[in-house]
């Protein structure tokens, strides 16, 4: 089996920050909750990485996120730092798929696995819109070497 930082090797876009006192609970590890920002920070890195951030649209087409979810794989407690970790592993005509990894350098383990669907908004008219060609063109850049990103097939 590989190593956690090795598996790190993997993924296009990495990030590592300290983990704050303050995302502790009661029971003396990090909140579930805090997960879900750990996989927003090395999403918007993966968009900005893009070049597709909201803010600097002409278009007015930029991505939303549609479903998220995490396993859980072991506790997390302060004081560490962590490796956050995202990729792209499907690509459709409106939406992609990301895969994100949370992994502890005291540790030297997978903490959590995330996942993501993100979908591009129109967001001066208020509805779904198609991936701008560049948007797709600039992922299989950022892939490049990585995993293959393979066609979104939407669930019955």
């Amino acid at each position: 089996m590989d190593q956690p930082m090795d598996v790190l090797k993997t993924y296009p876009v990495i990030l590592q920050q300290a983990v704050a006192w303050g995302e502790m609970d009661a029971y003396g590890h990090v909140n579930n909750a805090v997960y879900f920002r750990y996989f927003e920070n090395v999403r918007i890195a993966y968009f900005r990485k893009l070049g597709w951030e909201v803010a600097h649209l002409p278009t007015g087409i930029g991505p939303i996120l549609h479903s998220t979810s995490a396993r859980f794989r072991r506790p997390l407690v302060y004081p560490d730092s962590v490796s956050i970790a995202a990729t792209v592993a499907t690509l459709g005509e409106d939406r992609f798929s990301m895969e994100f990894l949370v992994v502890s350098h005291n540790l030297q383990a997978v903490t959590a696995e995330g996942q993501g669907i993100i979908v591009a908004y129109d967001y001066a008219n208020g509805r779904k819109a198609l991936l701008p060609k560049w948007v797709c063109e600039r992922i299989h850049e950022v892939q490049a070497g990585f995993a293959p990103v393979r066609p979104f097939v939407r669930r019955p």
